[in-house]
């Protein structure tokens, strides 16, 4: 199977372009999801769970709440497709959901970045695979868990109950974005922002990087 073909991006170091003077940019996060989709911003993440749905209706709201959060961003940092999922049920439904997602954010003119899970862990901890020392089955659970606490005890954003490792994921998300437009929540070493590297910035750098 021949994977999808990215939308046109370049990667770029952090951006250090004088930008407009005001507030604070909008930077939203996203981690796509059919059953959990993390969703962030600069002091607050949420995952949007729904219920009883599936299919077509499922996807409606899931892009309609999506769509009414990014409306005013001045950039979206989402998740990359998961490639390694490819035969995983329900992974055809997942693709289209990150297109629309992305497509929507195209049609309302807004730049979007691309991450792999692998920049968000390495963001968050310094390493792609920070549980390797840890029996194999636990090694995911364990690194979410410490993307979690990075979260909520280094950022300072609440994330709590169900869904909580994917709003926590969106969060680290914005908070790349935030950093490469020369906004860093908080000060990081290098070895943790070496993840903003490979992000697929997008060409269009608002102009609120500074």
């Amino acid at each position: 199977m021949i994977a999808p073909t990215l939308p046109i991006t370049v990667s770029a170091a952090p951006a250090t372009r004088p930008g407009t003077a005001g507030s604070r940019p909008l930077v939203i996060g996203l981690d796509t999801s059919l059953t959990s989709l993390g969703i962030a911003g600069a002091d607050w993440a949420d995952a949007l769970r729904p219920k009883g749905l599936a299919g077509h209706a499922r996807l409606a709201w899931l892009l309609g709440e999506v769509k009414d959060r990014i409306k005013a961003a001045d950039l979206i940092v989402i998740e990359g497709p998961a490639y390694g999922q490819q035969l995983q049920a329900g992974h055809h439904e997942r693709a289209g959901l990150w297109w629309a997602v992305t497509h929507s954010a195209w049609k309302l003119g807004i730049p979007y970045a691309v991450a792999n899970p692998h920049l968000r862990t390495i963001y968050a901890t310094g390493a792609a695979n920070p549980a390797k020392d840890q029996p194999r089955e636990k090694r995911a659970r364990i690194a979410k868990g410490m993307v979690h606490t990075f979260v909520v005890e280094q950022l300072g954003i609440w994330c709590e109950g169900p869904g909580r490792y994917d709003a926590a994921d969106a969060a680290v998300l914005a908070a790349m974005g935030y950093d490469w437009l020369g906004y860093p929540p908080i000060p990081l070493p290098p070895g943790q922002r070496r993840a903003l590297d490979t992000v697929q910035w997008p060409e269009q750098i608002p102009l609120v990087a500074r």
